[in-house]
């Protein structure tokens, strides 16, 4: 069992910044594979961000690439997310979520809710204009 909670968030105005921070507890964090979603209001869940339980790889959805930054530190089992430049239509509740990897460095979730063991509870972002 992994246990997420996710923290960070604010109310930001436009072309402002937020770091998401998502810290783990339970099993081996080092051997999950994180990634970050987010759900506006009247929406459905989407993903925003993926990151291999070794760093090394990272995926991005295409409305915050360039923007958005994944990272982790394994040594004090969070992952975060860096979003700068922010607009309005990022406002959501963000979620962590885990995904066990196993001995694959490499391996990156996919987009999909379904593809991931475990969620944390969320955090909301509200970027006014």
């Amino acid at each position: 069992q992994v246990q997420l909670v996710e923290s960070g968030g604010g109310l930001v105005q436009a072309g402002g910044s937020l770091r998401l921070s998502c810290a783990a507890s339970g099993r081996t964090f080092s051997r999950y594979a994180m990634g970050w979603f987010r759900q506006a209001p009247g929406k459905e869940r989407e993903f925003v961000a993926a990151i291999s339980w070794s760093g090394g790889n990272t995926g991005y959805a295409d409305s915050v690439k360039g923007r958005f930054t994944i990272s982790r530190d394994n040594a004090k089992n969070t992952v975060y997310l860096q979003m700068d430049s922010l607009k309005p239509e990022d406002t959501a509740v963000y979620y962590c979520a885990a995904r066990y990897a196993g001995g694959s460095y490499y391996y990156l979730p996919g987009t999909q809710e379904r593809e991931y063991d475990y969620w944390g509870q969320g955090t909301q972002v509200t970027v006014s204009s």
